[in-house]
């Protein structure tokens, strides 16, 4: 998945970022709570973990606006706060789920998985694209011959390009969505995923094509 961190702790933040990314998940960090939903607003976000107390805009407000705006977005409150009332405060708001500070990062990361298979169920479990379906709540693309087993940065790319398949998406774009928002990797290394990601869904009737100057799109096998 594609999580937003909203955390004004960097100690914490990083520790919950490298647990979640070797989890296979994608991770963008804001320490300001207004900067976190014009983040949300604008790239969007398959979950979003926010802390209650941030600068600028606190993590309720942040929650509350994402739910005026229709963002679809799954959140997972951080507080320090362990209070009934609190806790009650930030599920009202709109929040999916609630950790209090300390927490053990295995749970965290469990939370994180469960709140991945609920937002599968909301809508269509399995997608198909070609001869190749998509499982969203298990991760897992099949084709013809059966399971296709992608690493998880391959898997990254698919989802990236799935999601805006029949459209060109940046290069930059997709190294965001592999490898995290200002990550220091060079957009190359994207050729590298995409020609190891063609070679396995060879056969799918669906291709990758490199859009020169732009990036690539993701498209299905028209008629002979």
């Amino acid at each position: 998945m594609r999580i937003v961190l909203i955390e004004d702790n960097q100690m914490l933040a990083r520790a919950v970022e490298q647990a979640l990314r070797e989890q296979g998940h994608s991770v963008d960090w804001l320490a300001d709570g207004q900067d976190g939903l014009d983040f949300l607003t604008h790239d969007g976000a398959d979950l979003a973990i926010v802390d209650m107390n941030l600068p600028r805009l606190g993590g309720l407000d942040v929650i509350r606006q994402t739910i005026a705006m229709d963002l679809d977005i799954p959140v997972l409150v951080l507080t320090a706060r362990d209070g009934l009332d609190d806790r009650v405060a930030g599920l009202d708001a709109g929040a999916d789920d609630y950790m209090t500070k300390p927490f053990e990062m295995a749970e965290l990361c469990a939370r994180v998985r469960a709140l991945g298979r609920r937002r599968g169920k909301r809508g269509q479990m399995v997608e198909t694209i070609g001869g190749l379906s998509f499982d969203r709540a298990g991760r897992r693309l099949s084709g013809p011959d059966g399971v296709i087993e992608l690493s998880r940065r391959e898997l990254a790319l698919w989802e990236a390009l799935f999601d805006n398949a029949e459209r060109v998406v940046a290069k930059s774009a997709l190294c965001d969505s592999i490898y995290g928002t200002g990550a220091d990797v060079d957009v190359n290394a994207v050729e590298l995923l995409v020609s190891r990601l063609r070679r396995k869904i060879d056969g799918g009737a669906v291709q990758i094509r490199s859009i020169r100057g732009l990036g690539y799109i993701l498209q299905q096998d028209g008629p002979a």
